[in-house]
């Protein structure tokens, strides 16, 4: 799996558990430790950006990391896309 589609979508994630809390990006970048623009970036996934920064970020929403095993989509899933 790509590693920039890895973290964009830990990006997304985060983006959307600062919304499930009701958090404003500034809120998050302050209990983070980080400036709202570098939050911002850690949302939107950019491979620039220091791991570090996604970690903080993730430990001011009181959560980790789950590493799983990437699968692909079985045959009756791809059917059901392309229907």
């Amino acid at each position: 799996m790509d590693a920039t589609l890895l973290m964009e979508r830990l990006g997304t994630q985060i983006a959307q558990m600062r919304k499930n809390r009701g958090l404003t990006l500034v809120e998050l970048a302050a209990q983070s430790g980080m400036t709202r623009q570098k939050l911002a970036e850690v949302e939107k996934g950019s491979p620039t950006v220091s791991m570090s920064f996604y970690a903080k970020a993730l430990a001011a929403l009181d959560s980790e990391i789950k590493v799983v095993p990437a699968r692909r989509p079985s045959f009756e899933e791809l059917r059901e896309v392309f229907r």
